[in-house]
């Protein structure tokens, strides 16, 4: 089965009302939540549990639990927060349910774009844009006589300059964690080039000219990042900005609101947030826009279906928003934008492309996660590599029956 999830790119900007209660219901049912570990869902589940009887499991490697968590008889968990990537495997287990229903009864305060609808039937709630884009010193750019960058040619002589001028030694903060991280940066920059990861009857596309400037641009980006690379993650990145390490990063917009908290941040008000740098001058931001929210168990009672979204609903009230406005750029009724959403809203409008999640596109993710590192630390050359990522794709694909 394959599976295409998109959301418009377009914001919904309400100013806020008045907050309401708590929780406008004391929830009765044992409700369990598994959902990645950031401030963003740090807020909503707080929210959630207020209403009473709700285990919450916060964690970055979510997205390997969820397809077995949720395929289990009952489900181990009911309320599965996700992105449209990790939407799709659930998608095609059938281990999720539809929402109309929950939503009629429930929904009222919903936006239109936080629906996610798959063949006419609204299978997820978006909470959040999330979108790699460009946060950097404007101090240290100064220092070192730099503008802010628009492509990543630029980006690569500001963490020059920065370096020669003594101000940082890694200037750049990457998300090249091996595996899904990794392959995620390498999504960007090929889109940013015009490549096209899948061609007719789903057969692998990344082996060309697109895929050879990739891996080039990410190996020489790794010359102004820590050498341990390959095991930074976006928590990783956020603690060298915090830390006053790096200068230069394309991070995720939901880890904007890290830079200006005091308790643990030493540059509040220093880190600026721009659009993601173009792969090419001239072109749309290099980043690919991804939304965060939640889908409802399939294998689980519709008691605990409803009692599950109704604590979903109270997580994205108007109070929650309230409280953390800077804590994502959220699709929520009351959000305000600040400074700290500046970048994310930047690469939106100039015109960055939805994430590709398909299932092809999953076994492309996996097969990107499992190869690229290899020539980046120089035990595959280019090609070998990119010989390597198809042939990876194509024995998933095969498996699948998305190829003969």
């Amino acid at each position: 089965m394959l599976r295409k999830l998109v959301i418009a790119a377009g914001l919904t900007i309400t100013a806020a009302a008045p907050a309401s209660a708590a929780c406008a219901f004391q929830n009765q049912t044992p409700i369990k939540v598994l959902a990645a570990s950031f401030a963003a869902w740090r807020a909503v589940t707080a929210a959630m549990q207020e209403c009473g009887n709700v285990q919450v499991e916060l964690d970055l490697q979510y997205r390997d639990k969820q397809p077995a968590a949720l395929r289990a008889k009952p489900a181990l968990y009911h309320i599965a927060g996700l992105a449209p990537n990790t939407l799709v495997p659930l998608l095609n287990d059938g281990s999720v349910r539809p929402l109309d229903d929950l939503v009629a009864k429930f929904g009222q305060n919903l936006q239109p774009n936080q629906l996610i609808r798959i063949d006419g039937k609204v299978m997820a709630i978006a909470m959040m844009i999330n979108v790699q884009h460009l946060m950097y010193r404007e101090d240290l750019l100064k220092q070192a006589n730099v503008e802010p960058p628009k492509t990543y040619e630029e980006l690569l002589k500001a963490a020059e300059a920065i370096r020669k001028a003594g101000l940082a030694q890694y200037p750049i903060g990457g998300t090249y964690k091996a595996g899904w991280d990794l392959a995620t940066e390498f999504v960007n920059l090929f889109h940013g080039y015009g490549g096209q990861f899948i061609g007719q009857g789903n057969m692998p596309a990344v082996n060309g000219e697109a895929g050879r400037k990739t891996l080039e641009m990410m190996k020489a980006l790794t010359g102004y990042m820590d050498p341990e690379f390959l095991v930074s993650d976006a928590t990783f990145v956020q603690k060298q900005f915090q830390q006053g390490k790096i200068a230069l990063s394309n991070l995720w917009s939901s880890r904007a609101g890290a830079m200006d908290n005091a308790a643990e941040s030493s540059v509040v008000g220093k880190v600026t947030m721009a659009a993601a740098p173009a792969a090419m001058a001239g072109g749309k931001p290099a980043t690919t826009v991804f939304w965060d929210g939640f889908s409802i168990a399939r294998n689980i009672t519709d008691a605990e279906a409803e009692a599950a979204f109704r604590v979903a609903m109270e997580g994205l009230d108007e109070e929650m928003v309230k409280a953390n406005n800077a804590a994502a750029v959220w699709l929520v009724k009351g959000f305000e934008t600040t400074r700290l959403a500046q970048g994310a809203i930047a690469s939106a409008m100039a015109g960055a492309p939805p994430y590709p999640a398909t299932t092809a596109m999953g076994f492309m993710h996996t097969a990107l996660g499992e190869n690229v590192a290899d020539y980046l630390t120089g035990r595959k050359t280019l090609e070998q590599t990119l010989q390597a990522i198809e042939a990876s794709y194509t024995t998933r694909a095969k498996e699948a029956g998305l190829l003969k």
